[in-house]
């Protein structure tokens, strides 16, 4: 049975596991540590647990499957999936193994509900469009692509309001 609930601070490991698996890089994919720990990354971990920063866990059966994330950026700290300052950039991965099983539209349900509890007007997102469960997934939810990102990424909004 699937339970998702609020991140740990002690359970920082786990969402940095997360991290790392919601980098599409299809082939050769640097080590944990030398791609959460560079420049363009490193913004989306560090000093984990500052204002506007949340995180849900997914557990299947008793066992950490995933994690689903908000973090706000600002015009001197830009991420990939920036909107504005006021808008929270989410990342989301599931566990290899355990995808395919709707733990990652659950997790993206939750985390919609506790940004509009919070009082967000919008979300955004950064997606790889050859990662195309990921963008089905997305457009599913009422994401809309808004602009190219830097590389080859599509930035993502949804309204909440």
């Amino acid at each position: 049975m699937l339970h998702i609930r609020p991140m740990l601070l002690s359970e920082l490991d786990f969402l940095m596991d997360m991290h790392y698996e919601s980098i599409h890089i299809p082939q050769n994919k640097p080590p944990k540590d030398e791609l959460l720990n560079a420049p363009a990354i490193r913004k989306y971990n560090e000093s984990w647990g500052r204002a506007g920063d949340a995180a849900l866990l997914a557990e299947w059966e008793g066992q950490l499957v995933g994690a689903v994330w908000l973090r706000l950026f600002n015009e001197d700290n830009k991420s990939y999936g920036y909107v504005d300052a006021e808008t929270p950039e989410l990342g989301i991965a599931i566990a290899p193994g355990h995808r395919g099983r709707g733990i990652g539209l659950a997790l993206m349900k939750e985390i919609i509900e506790l940004a509009r509890a919070d009082g967000y007007r919008a979300l955004s997102l950064s997606v790889d469009p050859a990662n195309s469960s990921a963008v089905h997934l997305y457009e599913r939810l009422g994401f809309v692509r808004c602009e190219v990102a830097e590389g080859t990424s599509w930035t993502m909004k949804l309204n909440l309001v």
